[in-house]
């Protein structure tokens, strides 16, 4: 037998041993176990390492609430943190990592930050990092320094990089009745409404229905709690008009009665069957919505409470009977309530010893000491634990005398042996969907907890969630709900009979010992009882100042353990009751929610890849692709060994030394026909197209209507009446909405159809000195002489049997030409042109290249054109026609788009040989410590080839003055700086005589 899993009971299947591992050690479990019963069974008692303080953690609780162990789940390279161990069913091949610890969970370097004292208290990130001004340490540069580490010591678990490629999907249900959380209450409100022929959505957390009837050890209908429910989901499946979801955490509550919900579907399985998600994310729309949802066990908030071994009692209890395992062998209590002594009955019952039950109560019920006498366990009533004793596990405890009224200590503490701290500190229903859903908590002054606020939707509160804490109050209530959610009336019927162990729910008004050492409120962000106390002398008293200054009740934890303590402590500090307070504004997700499930199949939809005709080819042929807006394209054409950058220079200066072809499929293209067609156009540009000849091409620039540059591209005119326009791949949507807003409502009278063709037609560039004799030695039909094929002008004719136009223009600086066959006939097309090109040295080249020669030749892309520039910023005035109006001309001279000291388009070399940064800044004095005064920044760079420098285009305060002075880049995100020189944006081949000759 395993160290501490009983002889018999729980719910377990024993028959079946599951083998996993933890931390790389195997253990092994049973079929039905989470990670954390089987861990404990396994005699590990240390989880994890705290956030702040990297302490030695072991687990808290049993369920969804756990703040402490989380864990990482691996499956393959596919990491998922931040994980609770009571959440994972264990599964043959199961992996799984304790995190936030290094090198080991069991010695931590970190641990050392425990000795910070003070220093990391409450707030310390704000008041830490922010100075001293001493010498260099000025301003933020000491936070710059510290925020390296920082961030390595921030999170708890570390995220993946792998893909994930597990399946996820998306469902939409409808329902007249929803009920979340299948306890007693839920169970009953869903057999209620389904009597009545509602149609029924239950939905649960946990693996299997019943809640608390799986571990209270109580008897209902004269059978055990467990085998009760377990007939009663039964017979629930029985019926067509109830769906059950196992498995499933609603996670959110939205008006309309609209709510959000996380269906584990294979999280459990060491493989997934055919066709089966891995979560299933639901949409469900009720009518009425009962919340039976529970309610968590708290801590108490005294020294130590955090140790390894220190356990809430109603989670121990659940261990025991649910899954046959011990906490501990030597068990002592803690507790403010009568809840905790139905727990240390229940474990003797297990074999456990219980030594002692330490109740801050002066006086207890005949039937609590009943109950202890039979646990054969010590009562110290009106005493508390003051302090726990042990490394990574639990030794002992000290108890001390305790005045509940004033909450003094007296007399002298001692000792009690113990491997194992159970506490109750009374229960806070689990309220956080009707938090959601609206409206204001109420608090209960006999609870000692916040219940449900009245409802604001359609919602009916059932069981725990509503403070009726036993089991036949919630079967009545949760029967009465279920029937109101229906909207029938019913029967009186009898009720499932319950024996329970007999209590009092209502706790003691106590929340902390105030004793020597450090009481942890929030677990998972270790925020102590001092820490809400600083806040308080701080001036941080809102709930929510409170919980952003502190953190208490963030990330997973969410207030389900931390929340009434932590308002507890604050309202003493302000002399105020609870409610004066109030309570933080619950807000999905009530626990983790996968982003894999939020997308589900949706995945690429929003943003669809598109792929040229000749993709498969350039991935056949060892093109680095990457995306270009929604398109995929040849990043480059690396060899074996090469980096990015040996790639596109060596691409780059082999097409200027002889030819070099790249596919342009991807730039918009539409087409502009009727009888204004010419007309329209000169509107549009900023130049004329009415004088275009047949059978050539003209560059066209777009402005806005306020005059700010707006797209660039060719447009050929391929007939009187048909022209062919050519755009930024990155606009051609936009160009096209553009072009249709104008015809439809500014210019109808226009007879001018457009249409996008840019998936008709498949496009490669060929450029460079040997570009012409390529072509000539591959096209029939035509010639492509220059006399024949000038600067600008448009053949047609075939390549390898299929029809092509060809137009002589460029892109790169070189003499190039593009070449368009039907989309169909792309990759035929392209593979003749590099079988022709091979005797000439012609390469393949993708976007890097592609890029570095448009910056030698200062072309212009989205980068420059970025929405805040004019012609003249970029020197395009020239192409701001005199003749005639269009679309931008009456606002393109607009004071503040002619005054002078606008960013102007200027070249930059590196004078450090040094590489340079994209969105790095341009100044005219450097200040490393205080980088300030930009007048510019860089648009884009690269390594010239042409030049051998390291280049850029940027966008300049004054630029063309510049010209021929020197700046520097101040760039300290990336901790770049150093000279530049400014010079024209033509850095190569200024007179054009390359592309024109």
């Amino acid at each position: 037998m395993s160290p501490r899993r009983t002889d018999a009971g729980g719910r377990i299947d024993r028959l079946r041993t599951i083998r996993f591992t933890f931390d790389g050690a195997p253990y092994t479990g049973h079929a039905g176990d989470t990670l954390a019963s089987a861990l404990l069974a396994n005699g590990v008692t240390l989880f994890g390492r705290s956030f702040k303080y990297h302490r030695p953690r072991g687990v808290l609780t049993s369920g969804v609430e756990e703040p402490n162990a989380l864990v990482t789940v691996l499956r393959g390279e596919v990491r998922e943190p931040n994980i609770a161990a009571t959440m994972v069913e264990i599964y043959d091949g199961l992996t799984a990592v304790s995190q936030n610890r290094f090198p080991s969970l069991a010695w931590d370097v970190s641990a050392a930050n425990q000795l910070g004292g003070k220093l990391l208290s409450a707030g310390f990130y704000y008041k830490t990092f922010m100075g001293p001004a001493i010498g260099p340490l000025k301003s933020t540069r000491f936070w710059m320094f510290c925020e390296h580490f920082i961030r390595r010591a921030a999170g708890l678990g570390r995220a993946g990089t792998a893909a994930d490629t597990t399946r996820y999907e998306r469902m939409n249900a409808f329902c007249d009745v929803l009920v979340v959380g299948s306890g007693p209450a839920g169970l009953m409100a869903a057999r209620a409404a389904a009597d009545q022929g509602a149609r029924v959505i239950l939905s649960e957390l946990e693996p299997h229905f019943g809640g608390s009837a799986n571990w209270s050890g109580e008897t209902i209908d004269g059978m055990p709690g467990a085998d009760w429910a377990a007939r009663a989901a039964g017979q629930l499946e029985g019926y067509d008009n109830v769906r059950l979801l196992p498995r499933t955490t609603v996670w959110g509550y939205y008006d309309g009665n609209t709510l959000a919900a996380l269906e584990r579907v294979t999280d459990h399985k060491e493989r997934p069957g055919k066709g089966e998600p891995r979560h299933r994310y639901w949409t469900i729309r009720a009518k009425s919505v009962v919340l039976a949802t529970g309610s968590f066990e708290r801590p108490l908030v005294f020294p130590g409470n955090d140790r390894p071994g220190v356990m809430l009692a109603h989670a121990a209890e659940r261990y025991a009977n649910e899954y046959g395992v011990l906490p501990g062998n030597k068990i002592a209590l803690f507790t403010n309530n009568d809840s905790a002594y139905r727990s240390a009955l229940a474990l003797k019952k297990a074999g456990a010893a219980i030594v002692a039950i330490v109740d801050v109560r002066p006086e207890l019920s005949s039937e609590m000491r009943e109950f202890a006498d039979e646990a054969e366990a010590k009562i110290l009533f009106g005493h508390a634990v003051v302090a726990t004793e042990g490394g990574k596990a639990l030794s002992g405890i000290k108890v001390q005398r305790f005045d509940m009224v004033n909450g003094a200590l007296a007399g002298e503490a001692r000792s009690i042996q113990a491997d194992c701290l159970l506490m109750s500190g009374g229960w806070s229903p689990t309220i956080h969907l009707a938090s959601q859903a609206g409206g204001k908590a109420e608090w209960n002054a006999a609870r000692q907890a916040f219940l449900p606020p009245k409802p604001t939707q359609q919602w009916i509160g059932a069981g725990a969630f509503t403070g009726s804490f036993s089991t036949a109050e919630a079967i009545a209530g949760g029967r009465a709900a279920g029937l109101s959610a229906a909207g029938g009336t019913g029967t009186p019927a009898a009720l499932p009979v319950v024996e329970a162990v007999p209590g009092d729910p209502d706790p003691a008004p106590v929340f902390e010992i105030r004793a020597d050492g450090k009481s942890f409120v929030d677990f998972q962000h270790d925020v102590t009882a001092e820490d809400v106390r600083l806040a308080h002398r701080e001036g941080f008293i809102s709930v929510e100042h409170l919980k952003r200054y502190t953190t208490l009740g963030m990330a997973t934890d969410q207030g389900k353990s931390s929340n009434i303590a932590g308002l507890a402590i604050m309202a003493e500090a302000l002399g105020k009751p609870i409610p004066e307070v109030g309570t933080t504004r619950f807000r999905p997700p009530f626990s983790a929610v996968s982003i894999g499930s939020l997308a589900a199949e949706r995945f690429g939809d929003l943003r669809p890849e598109r792929l040229t005709p000749m993709h498969d080819w350039h991935v056949a042929n060892g093109a680095t692709m990457y995306s270009a807006g929604l398109w995929y394209r040849p990043m480059i054409y690396g060899l074996s060994g090469e980096t990015i950058e040996q790639a596109y220079v060596r691409e780059a200066r082999a097409t200027r030394e002889s030819a070099g072809i790249v596919d342009v499929s991807t730039l918009g293209k539409i087409a502009v026909q009727g009888p204004d067609a010419a007309e329209f156009l000169d509107r549009v540009y900023t130049n004329m197209f009415s004088t275009l000849a047949v059978g050539k091409a003209r560059y066209g620039l777009m402005l806005r209507e306020d005059g700010l540059a707006f797209d660039d591209g060719t447009t050929w005119r391929l007939g009187e009446q048909d022209f062919l326009m050519t755009t930024t791949t990155a606009n051609a949507g936009k160009v096209m909405q553009h072009l249709e807003y104008f015809l439809d409502v500014i210019w109808p009278e226009l007879k001018v159809h457009v249409t996008s063709v840019t998936d008709q037609w498949a496009g490669a560039a060929i450029g460079g000195p040997k570009a012409r004799a390529i072509l000539a030695a591959c096209v029939t039909g035509t010639a492509v002489d220059n006399a024949t094929l000038p600067f600008m002008g448009i053949v047609h004719g075939k390549i390898s049997g299929v029809p092509v136009m060809i137009c002589r223009l460029s892109f790169s600086g070189e003499m190039a030409f593009e070449v368009y066959s039907g989309a169909g006939y792309g990759t035929h097309v392209w593979e003749a042109l590099i079988e022709a090109g091979k005797p000439f040295g012609l390469v393949t080249y993708g976007l890097e290249a592609l890029g570095t020669m448009r910056i030698e030749k200062g072309h212009v892309t989205g980068a420059e054109i970025d929405g805040r520039t004019t012609a003249r910023d970029l020197h395009l005035d020239w192409m701001l026609s005199k003749k005639k109006p269009f679309i931008g001309s009456a606002m393109m001279d607009r004071e503040g788009l002619i005054a002078p000291g606008r960013l102007e388009l200027v070249g930059l070399i590196s004078l450090d040989n040094q590489p340079l940064n994209g969105g790095g800044h341009i100044v005219e004095a450097l200040d490393e410590a205080n980088p300030h005064d930009s007048i510019g920044h860089i648009t884009a760079c690269c390594y010239s080839p042409a030049l051998g420098k390291y280049i850029a285009l940027a966008l300049v305060k004054d630029g063309k003055a510049r010209r021929g002075s020197r700046a520097h880049i101040s760039d300290p995100l990336r901790n770049r700086f150093g000279p530049v020189e400014i010079v024209s944006n033509h850095f190569f081949d200024p007179d054009g005589s390359r592309m024109h000759g």
